[in-house]
């Protein structure tokens, strides 16, 4: 079987470095992207199995140069993992609009911008493809002072739901959501951004002090997790949705569970509403 082609974003630190050394050691080609991808090295790279690129997922041209340097290069883009974000921590009262539209810009319309041009190549070339959105458990369920970040993963998670149901299946484009929990990556140190001004009402939360707690302690080894984004890639029929991470399967689990019960246990009134003597469709 040919090499298969990745295209990943964010591959500067965590998840998206290590996910380029895992297709590299697989036999398989990477074009590898960052902001500024002067500063990106990675071992066993060559003109024949790597290309490494400037993307910023806010800028759509930088984004329509990446995937034409891949599809000069190599012909195709098999995979394209979208892995650029960050996390932005503060209680929501302490963020300011432009913090929030930061964060929006970079983890919601940053992966918008990213898909809308992977689902063009892989249609218009005819070679299908699987396109990967690096979400969290945060995409899932809500965590104190993230609520700006878990806002832009739930959007992940609805956008790339319905966009999975609108492709026609002879295109083989596939969509996998992939919901890390904690991993010890840069996600809670470089990549974290802290408010910049504290409302003084949330002097019982300290969102800087929790998040160095959690630093390097999380359960996840990110070689692993890598491995496992290599494994989603490759499958021939990948789940929509995969949580990756002990915390998240276990807070999964458990969010159904309740969820389900809170579904029961308003049941009636659910079902209250109908219009009197309305029939449902087969």
């Amino acid at each position: 079987m040919a090499p298969r082609v990745f295209l990943i974003t964010g591959t500067s630190t965590g998840f998206g470095s290590e996910l380029v050394k895992v297709v590299l050691d697989k036999g398989d080609y990477v074009v590898a992207t960052a902001r500024n991808s002067s500063s990106l090295s990675f071992e066993g790279t060559n003109d024949t199995n790597s290309l490494i690129v400037d993307l910023d997922v806010t800028k759509p041209d930088t984004i329509d140069k990446a995937f034409d340097a891949a599809v000069k290069k190599f012909g195709r883009v098999d995979v394209v993992v979208n892995n650029a974000g960050y996390g932005l921590a503060g209680e929501f009262e302490s963020l300011s609009d432009e913090e929030v539209k930061t964060q929006m810009d970079v983890n919601f319309y940053g992966v918008v911008n990213v898909t809308r041009k992977a689902m063009q190549v892989m249609r218009d070339l005819k070679t299908g493809g699987v396109i990967q959105q690096v979400t969290s458990i945060g995409g899932l369920l809500g965590v104190p002072t993230y609520s700006i970040y878990n806002a832009s993963k739930f959007a992940v998670e609805g956008f790339t739901d319905a966009i999975s149901k609108e492709v026609k299946p002879e295109w083989g484009i596939k969509f996998t959501l992939i919901e890390p929990g904690g991993f010890r990556t840069d996600w809670a140190g470089r990549s974290m951004q802290f408010h910049a001004n504290k409302n003084s009402a949330y002097d019982h939360i300290d969102a800087r002090s929790n998040a160095g707690k959690r630093h390097h302690t999380q359960a996840g080894d990110p070689v692993k997790g890598a491995q496992a984004f290599y494994e989603l890639a490759v499958m021939k029929d990948p789940p929509l949705r995969c949580v990756v991470g002990t915390d998240a399967y276990k807070l999964i689990s458990n969010k159904l569970k309740a969820d389900l019960e809170s579904v029961k246990k308003y049941e009636k009134l659910s079902n209250s509403t109908d219009v009197d003597g309305y029939q449902a469709p087969n």
